[in-house]
């Protein structure tokens, strides 16, 4: 870039940064504020409390559909404002509510009363959680709506005022008055004197009238809206902070009471909350430390240009992470690793919302919000002290995620991009998986009653992980059983919640399937990061049965604690997966045949049950069901018992989905897709034989830069790779490592 360029360049970024700074109102005289205020006088008036809701608030909420129902999630999480959201959490949609509650009941009460406490295994996002809500409030105020005022003690020079400081305003009566000395050049006031624990501006009027002020300005906004609260206890009864509190009265003193004057030195500037700089986003970490103390500013040579009636005066600084914190979130990053006598102090802070230092009492304008992981939880519930302590806390309880799904979001996201080298299909899905399984807890029966008994007792770990990740419930099951399982998915994920060790407590952390992932990036075996890469890994992981508490549980019946059947089901499941790709690849099956021959049955014995003519969409005629049709499908699906019966109990399967999905069309695909299965292992059995020699000659099209294969084999070798790439994701490497699986495993002897 040429000189000319750079300087133009700069220029133009010199002229961004003044215009943001004049439109964003960063520095104002006292009355220049309470103008402002007046317009927006409840925004303004707000806590840390009512600030953190409003910005839950500001960035919107979506409804997320689960199998176990439907959660609000507040969009903050998943960091709009942000390009890449890296950090966005993933799930927890239940314990974002938790927070929120907590929240609205903080702005009910008028004040943060209680310490929110979020506890979990390790790894379950509780650090995250918290993270993106700094992250929310820093983003919200940089916005207009967000923006947030404190004010400065500053004192003139003597050659701005010709006179001694301002404070004899006799001496030099030629002197033009001066309204205010906030806006005064930096070489123009001898000293500035910061208020470190951000006191509203509002402070500096007598509360008095400060709450006839707010009383009348809040009546107004009810008027147009109706929803609006009264001032909280912050605004409506906080006063001057120690040092704000004596420079006040010195001046007034100097002033002969003139409450005029006094307002001139107050200089009322914008404040943006910064995780970097410690401004109203601060976290404490379980060191051995003191959370707030004071120094005696008086005595710093740098605050020798205050007038002398202040120099003689002590003034003290409070200091720490709560004083930090004010205006914002204050985080205890594992809490209880603390001893206790570390954060005894906070029963009395969070009930009276103040912190007691040498010199004074700072009242305390932040949220907080705890981590803890289990085992010091149940720790500090032995502990005598416990009861004095859970009337300030927040209990959120936050398990690890139970839909592999969620889980598998998790790795795409925050693992994946960290891999130097493609990511072969199904490879974090399978890490997901395990996670997931180590996870479930079998049943208890007893909580049940009898026609859920039935359908749990055969429930396996893998059938629970498929119940939870996408609703499927077992093709086993008679229809009855079906339906009763689909519509109590709530009530089996819910089971544990009031048990100590709840379904999600233990099992393999993210962190731990993080480590996992990464290692198996590197294996020498595969030019990507494979799924099979992850089992061994997972075999691995598994031997470490003294380092894991998910490792030492005794295997259950169905599978569960079992993590050699997690692993074979695992390994089950992704042959079923890859053979089903290649047959889709293979071009030798049509993907929508199967499905639009299940279609056609169902719409055949709907009309056939209700004795009506269905319509042929080649002639327009109205016709009888094809009942050969209907008997061919009925052989496949392999499907016992009098037609009559079969088909009822199938339009009734139907009509209860649509029941239970108002509003949504009937997919059979979706209603039965075990059915749609057994259609399409039927069709694809036709093929077996052929597949498998296509996989075969994948195989060397790709690692033997197709040696023997000529013509018509070789141009379907290429194209069946190119639609795995194309349709799956595939390289052509992990497709051939794919392939080359699946026909050792499961068509070896199909292959001459």
């Amino acid at each position: 870039m040429s000189d000319t360029k750079t300087r133009t360049f700069a220029e133009t970024v010199a002229k961004r940064v003044e215009q943001r700074f004049l439109a964003s109102q960063r520095v104002l005289s006292f009355d220049e504020y309470l103008e402002l205020w007046a317009k927006k006088p409840v925004p303004q008036s707000r806590d840390a409390s009512r600030y953190l809701r409003d910005v839950f608030d500001h960035y919107g909420t979506e409804a997320m559909a689960h199998p176990w129902g439907t959660f609000t999630r507040f969009r903050l999480f998943d960091l709009p404002w942000e390009a890449d959201r890296r950090g966005a959490l993933i799930g927890q949609e239940h314990v974002q509510g938790e927070i929120y509650r907590a929240l609205s009941n903080f702005a009910r009460e008028g004040r943060p009363s209680r310490l929110v406490l979020l506890h979990g295994p390790n790894g379950s996002a509780k650090s995250t959680i918290v993270a993106c809500m700094f992250r929310a409030l820093e983003d919200y105020s940089q916005k207009d709506e967000g923006a947030l005022y404190r004010y400065n003690w500053v004192f003139p020079s003597s050659k701005t005022l010709r006179g001694n400081l301002g404070f004899n305003k006799d001496e030099h009566p030629s002197t033009p008055p001066q309204t205010s000395y906030a806006h005064l050049a930096d070489d123009h006031l001898d000293s500035k004197l910061e208020l470190e624990v951000r006191d509203h501006p509002l402070f500096l009027i007598p509360i008095p009238e400060r709450r006839e002020l707010l009383d009348r300005a809040f009546e107004e906004a009810r008027a147009t809206d109706a929803s609006v609260e009264p001032p909280c206890e912050w605004i409506y009864k906080g006063q001057l902070s120690h040092k704000s509190q004596r420079v006040f009265e010195a001046l007034l003193a100097s002033y002969k009471g003139s409450y005029t004057e006094v307002l001139k030195h107050v200089q009322v500037e914008r404040y943006f909350i910064s995780q970097r700089y410690r401004t109203g986003a601060v976290t404490i970490g379980p060191q051995m430390s003191v959370d707030a103390g004071e120094r005696q500013v008086t005595a710093d040579r740098s605050l020798s240009a205050l007038p002398p009636s202040l120099q003689s005066m002590p003034l003290f600084e409070a200091t720490g992470e709560l004083i930090d914190a004010a205006g914002g979130l204050l985080e205890f990053s594992d809490l209880l690793k603390r001893p206790l006598d570390t954060y005894k102090y906070l029963q009395l802070t969070v009930e009276t919302g103040e912190v007691s230092l040498t010199q004074q009492n700072v009242q305390l304008n932040c949220v907080m919000v705890g981590s803890a992981n289990e085992v010091h939880l149940d720790a500090f519930r032995e502990h005598p002290e416990f009861a004095s302590f859970r009337g300030r806390l927040e209990l959120v309880r936050m398990p690890y995620l139970r839909s592999y799904v969620e889980e598998q979001r998790i790795y795409d996201t925050h693992v994946a991009p960290q891999v130097r080298r493609h990511v072969a299909p199904h490879a974090t899905m399978v890490a997901a998986m395990f996670a997931v399984l180590t996870r479930m807890r079998k049943p208890t029966l007893d909580r049940y009653g009898r026609s859920m008994q039935a359908p749990l007792s055969a429930l396996t770990a893998v059938e629970k992980l498929d119940l939870y990740a996408t609703g499927r419930v077992p093709s086993l099951l008679d229809a009855d059983a079906q339906k009763t399982l689909r519509a109590n998915i709530r009530a089996v994920h819910d089971e544990s919640d009031a048990y100590p060790i709840y379904e999600g407590r233990v099992g393999a952390s993210p962190r731990e399937m993080r480590v996992a992932i990464l290692d198996a990036a590197q294996s020498p075996k595969f030019r990507c990061l494979s799924p099979l890469a992850v089992m061994e890994e997972i075999e691995q992981l598994c031997e470490r049965k003294a380092e894991f508490e998910w490792l030492q549980q005794e295997p259950l019946g169905g599978g569960y604690h079992d993590t050699k059947q997690f692993q074979e089901s695992l390994m089950s499941r992704l042959l079923d997966t890859w053979e089903h790709e290649l047959y889709r690849a293979s071009g030798l099956v049509d993907e929508a045949q199967y499905g639009e021959l299940f279609d056609r049955y169902v719409q055949h014995v709907s009309v056939w049950v209700k004795k009506e003519r269905i319509r042929n969409k080649l002639t327009g005629e109205s016709e009888e069901p094809d009942e050969k049709l209907m008997k061919e499908v009925e052989r496949m699906l392999d499907l016992k018992g009098e037609p009559k019966d079969t088909r009822a109990a199938m339009l009734s399967a139907v009509a209860a989905w649509a029941l239970d999905h108002p509003g949504n069309k009937v997919d059979p695909a979706v209603v039965f897709p075990h059915y749609l299965k057994r259609i399409r292992d039927m069709i694809f059995g036709e093929k077996r034989a052929s597949v498998a020699g296509r996989a075969r000659d994948i195989v060397i099209f790709v690692r033997e830069d197709g040696a023997g294969l000529e013509g018509e084999r070789k141009r379907d070798a290429e194209a069946t790779v190119k639609r795995m790439v194309e349709q799956f994701g595939y390289c052509p490497s992990c497709a051939a490592d794919a392939a080359s699986t699946t026909l050792r495993r499961r068509m070896g002897d199909l292959v001459v």
